[in-house]
């Protein structure tokens, strides 16, 4: 987590993405789909995508978004589940590799969550942490909750 807040720090424009129901996107193989079947009053439903609640979804969801991203992540951008940054040190720099990012997720039929995505900040809260081209700092409403919490 540490080298991860270090790559994204020191740069001048950043996008932060959020992924459109995660694993929902990611379609379960035919033969499979019989292992999720489920019954309810009305008969039973076996799913053709990946729901939240399965125990192996998160991994799943990861080694896919690796998959796609493989030659990207650590250099042009990070990943964290469905939370994706996209960083540069220049407006040009910035802007190729959204470009990349984005044409990406095109060629893949990755869906995004516009509402929940942020394009072109200076900074912003990742892990807890405030991002910036200067630092790297703790986010100090996090830490506000916390001195003013009141012990029982």
């Amino acid at each position: 987590m540490d080298q991860m807040l270090e790559r994204l720090a020191g740069n001048e424009f950043y996008c932060f993405l959020n992924g459109f129901s995660r694993y929902f996107q990611i379609p379960i193989d035919p033969r499979n789909q019989e292992k999720t079947t489920f019954t309810f009053p009305y008969g039973t439903f076996a799913y053709r995508r990946i729901p939240f609640d399965l125990c192996n979804a998160p991994g799943t969801f990861q080694r896919c978004i690796l998959a796609i991203f493989h030659d990207m992540v650590e250099k042009t951008m990070e990943v964290l589940m469905d939370d994706f940054s996209v960083f540069g040190n220049s407006f040009e720099n910035y802007l190729s590799r959204l470009d990349r990012m984005l044409q990406r997720c095109e060629d893949t039929n990755l869906s995004l969550n516009w509402e929940k995505s942020h394009f072109m900040v200076k900074e912003d809260i990742v892990l807890g942490h405030k991002i910036s081209k200067n630092r790297i700092e703790v986010d100090k409403a996090k830490v506000d909750v916390l001195a003013n919490n009141l012990i029982p």
